[in-house]
């Protein structure tokens, strides 16, 4: 199994203008598409299992912190946006992945997890 120290992003809702313009929310997808890059994110052609764990806010308790560990995350940002984003930083062309699993859940941090089912 691969573990990135990486906050997953969703992909954001692009518009031609983004190629020149400076909306934060596609300065901080581009900022996650480089570290990925930066870090050597891999994934097998077929057959992984990839999990996101999205950090809890600070402001939660303690006692929520530690109920909801592990457990589902069922709020935005979307799974296909999660993964869409993780596939466009590794691939030029992602067609060639023909087999994936994703999940996410809450976390202490913000993880990318990577697992290899062959």
């Amino acid at each position: 199994m691969q573990i990135y120290d990486i906050t997953p992003l969703g992909k954001p809702r692009q518009t031609q203008r983004d190629k020149w313009a400076r909306r934060p929310a596609v300065l901080r997808y581009r900022a996650f598409c480089d570290e990925v890059r930066l870090r050597g994110v891999s994934l097998p052609e077929g057959g992984c299992h990839i999990t996101f764990v999205i950090p809890m806010p600070d402001s939660w308790s303690k006692k929520k912190r530690a109920e909801l560990t592990g457990r589902p995350h069922q709020q935005r940002p979307d799974l296909d946006n999660l993964h869409k984003a993780l596939m466009d930083a590794i691939f030029d062309e992602d067609s060639a992945v023909w087999d994936a699993r994703i999940t996410k859940i809450w976390g202490e941090r913000g993880q990318i997890r990577i697992e290899s089912i062959a």
